[in-house]
């Protein structure tokens, strides 16, 4: 006998278990998921940590916002505290989890609250093998689904069970093309006159490649061209980048918009997008986002490759760390106008089939109706 509490209503009910400080990929794809439900009549909720980073977003998209330590595993008081919480929670409410050390607390305070028909989802943004010790194992077994945002990164998780003998269910295992929530207007047309603008949007920290970036700069110092870095960070960080400009010489063709509120409409000002990250990233919706406005772009091959992405068609890729490598694949798109031009109407093709917010949202929402309790 479940105990129903204050939320028995026939309305569905969504949460989002948002544990992270800093707003990255993962959290953005959370809030389009979060803002879609809820426009569909869903009670939504998003657990976060107290972040600001975090919380400003969702608060601004009208997301009901509660908040939990989530300090990963073996986080009992978040077990405790989510417990408390799920015991109230409507019948077959949905949880979703976007890291397995979240889910953890969250398996853990449904069983706490003995209430086995409350769902839990996991989505998997990262390209990396799965753990195959106890704990993983149980988690991954208790899971009601597992969805990865491409192929290679399931078959990257699938890995370490080369033979094929999953400890868990292979059967709750989606790939799940990740998209943007974000109307789909027409693009609009890059800019014929002036510099060709190159925007990157990386997170202003270590380990993004921007040292690279600066560094790749030479290449185009003839060349009329502007940098454009739009992002949050570091203070003191940020002063380490300007002197490294300075010193190779293209501080005048960076320009720096700090602490921006809303990034997406630079892209149409934009001629060119970077992602020059070391760090091993999934191929999310900043990259798409170029692709939906019809923006050619450089990565690196640090990004997860989505099975939707070749080299040279919609994207160009470069090793991660080479500035001689980025410096030319920047020189050759800003030089050549049909290159450009044939990169960007692909890429844009490509959202279209698929990348499309309206498929990716439909295809979660069969996915929640199917583990529902019947």
């Amino acid at each position: 006998q479940y105990n129903l509490g204050l939320h028995h209503t026939s309305s569905p009910r969504l949460i989002h278990i948002v544990g992270a400080n800093r707003w990255d990929e993962p959290w953005r794809h959370a809030l389009d998921v979060c803002r879609h439900f809820r426009d569909l009549g869903w009670s939504v909720t998003a657990y976060t940590r107290d972040a600001k980073a975090i919380d400003s977003r969702f608060r601004a998209a009208l997301i009901d916002i509660r908040h939990c330590p989530l300090r990963g595993l073996f986080d009992v008081y978040s077990a405790l505290q989510l417990s408390r919480d799920l015991r109230q929670e409507r019948y077959g409410s949905i949880v979703h989890v976007h890291r397995y050390r979240d889910a953890f607390a969250v398996l853990l305070a449904r069983r706490l609250a003995g209430r086995g028909d409350i769902r839990v989802v996991s989505t998997r943004h990262k390209l990396k093998r799965g753990a195959a010790h106890a704990l993983a194992r149980r988690i991954y077994r208790n899971l009601d689904a597992q969805t990865f945002v491409s192929r290679s990164v399931r078959d990257r998780f699938l890995a370490t069970w080369a033979d094929g003998n999953y400890p868990f269910d292979a059967s709750r295992l989606h790939v799940i093309t990740p998209a943007v929530n974000i109307p789909d207007t027409p693009p609009v047309p890059e800019a014929e006159k002036g510099p060709r603008a190159v925007l990157c949007r990386a997170p202003l920290l270590p380990g993004m490649g921007l040292e690279t970036l600066i560094d790749s700069l030479t290449a185009l110092r003839e060349l009329k061209t502007r940098l454009r870095i739009v992002s949050n960070g570091d203070t003191d960080y940020i002063d380490v980048l300007r002197r490294r400009a300075q010193v190779r010489g293209v501080m005048d063709m960076i320009d720096w918009k700090l602490r921006p509120d809303d990034t997406y409409p630079l892209i149409d000002q934009c001629h060119i997008g970077v992602d020059p990250t070391l760090r091993g990233a999934p191929f999310g919706p900043t990259h798409i986002e170029y692709m939906a406005r019809q923006r050619a772009q450089v990565i690196t091959a640090a990004i997860s490759p989505s099975e939707h992405i070749t080299d040279g068609s919609q994207v160009i890729i470069v090793p991660p760390g080479d500035a001689y490598a980025l410096g030319e694949a920047l020189r050759r798109l800003v030089l050549d106008e049909d290159l450009r031009h044939g990169i960007a109407a692909t890429a844009r093709q490509t959202y279209l089939d698929h990348f499309s917010w309206g498929e990716c949202a439909e295809t979660i929402r069969r996915l929640y109706a199917s583990i529902q309790p019947r």
